[in-house]
């Protein structure tokens, strides 16, 4: 199977770096993954946090775009129940005028914060108690379709519905719960395997695909499966840089948070572990991709194969900018993109 390998940016707050200047990190790193082959590059959305500093994806999108020539750059997403579905489409509308033919809109239905964040950016309304998120996906995709009925009062306003410059439409999800609304509103589905491991199956896909043929879409749906990644020149090195987004990952929701941690500090917070979290941090390194290059390429292969599934999003965390330049270049060279 050939695969195509997308880069899934969090926009992590480096050991060097500050949450001000973190963001432009992902701009200098698009440009690199564009020279090495990456085939979209997406950015995600979070707030309130002392980790990642990517709380406005149209924005590093726009940044992105403009730097880069080839790759195609989204949002990986927005996360939809914040937001105006009109405001969105609009806003990823002109993107795709500015941009033809490079733009993806991946959408979220997490909050990609806490509660205190969430009512921050819903003021000065009140938060909504009840799911909307499907009715917002299924405006979002009316709008950049141009396809709500003549009686809907949504139809007489004006939009853009080019097919030419229209963003590709994604939906994200970590189990099946948005697998067969995706496929309802003729979205592609990107599987976030890095979130929820042992949740995530085959099966997923499956519905998804079944749901999206059903509702007339066609018969091959866009399916992206998306993994925790740290590539090094040893399997022993790569364990080591890991235990930076392993560790946070482990202590994800707990209180007090912390900024990322370095692999040593990591290992010296495991020597004090007792067996139990020594077992937790253990199965969470064995839930991701992590190794040499051979070992990598062999995995990424294996899931891809297992999920059926010819893209391949990569996230990958750590404390040292250098590390994560040094995985995306052993990444792409172990798999041919360079040379593509």
């Amino acid at each position: 199977m050939t695969l195509r390998l997308t880069v899934i940016d969090q926009t992590p707050i480096h050991e060097d770096r500050t949450a001000v200047t973190a963001p432009a990190m992902s701009v200098d790193l698009a440009i690199i993954c564009e020279q090495l082959g990456y085939h979209r590059y997406w950015v995600a959305e979070h707030h309130n946090s002392i980790q990642f500093a990517g709380a406005a994806p149209e924005i590093l999108v726009t940044r992105i775009a403009s730097a880069t020539t080839r790759i195609r750059v989204g949002s990986g997403g927005v996360m939809l129940t914040h937001y105006s579905p009109y405001k969105v489409a609009e806003t990823f509308a002109l993107l795709g005028g500015l941009f033809p033919g490079r733009i993806d809109l991946g959408i979220g239905r997490a909050p990609g914060g806490n509660h205190l964040s969430s009512a921050a950016l819903a003021a000065p309304g009140t938060l909504i108690q009840h799911d909307h998120f499907p009715q917002q996906a299924a405006e979002l995709c009316a709008f950049l379709r141009g396809s709500f009925p003549s009686g809907h009062p949504y139809a007489t306003l004006a939009f853009p519905t080019e097919d030419s410059i229209m963003p590709s439409l994604w939906m994200l999800g970590s189990g099946g719960g948005s697998s067969d609304l995706a496929g309802e509103l003729g979205m592609g589905l990107a599987l976030a395997k890095f979130i929820a491991p042992r949740v995530c199956s085959p099966a997923i896909f499956k519905l998804h695909a079944e749901v999206y043929q059903r509702a007339g879409h066609g018969i091959s749906p866009p399916r992206l499966l998306a993994l925790a990644v740290i590539c090094a020149p040893t399997d022993e090195e790569a364990r080591f840089i890991a235990g930076t987004a392993v560790y946070r990952k482990m202590m994800a929701g707990s209180a007090p948070r912390e900024p990322l941690l370095s692999p040593s500090e990591v290992k010296a917070r495991y020597l004090k572990m007792t067996q139990l979290e020594r077992v937790e941090f253990d199965a969470t390194l064995g839930d991701m991709v992590v190794g040499s290059p051979k070992s990598c390429h062999d995995k990424i292969q294996e899931l891809a194969h297992t999920f059926g599934s010819d893209e391949i999003g990569v996230v990958t965390v750590t404390h040292r900018l250098e590390d994560r330049i040094q995985s995306y270049r052993l990444l792409a060279n172990a798999h041919g993109l360079s040379k593509k």
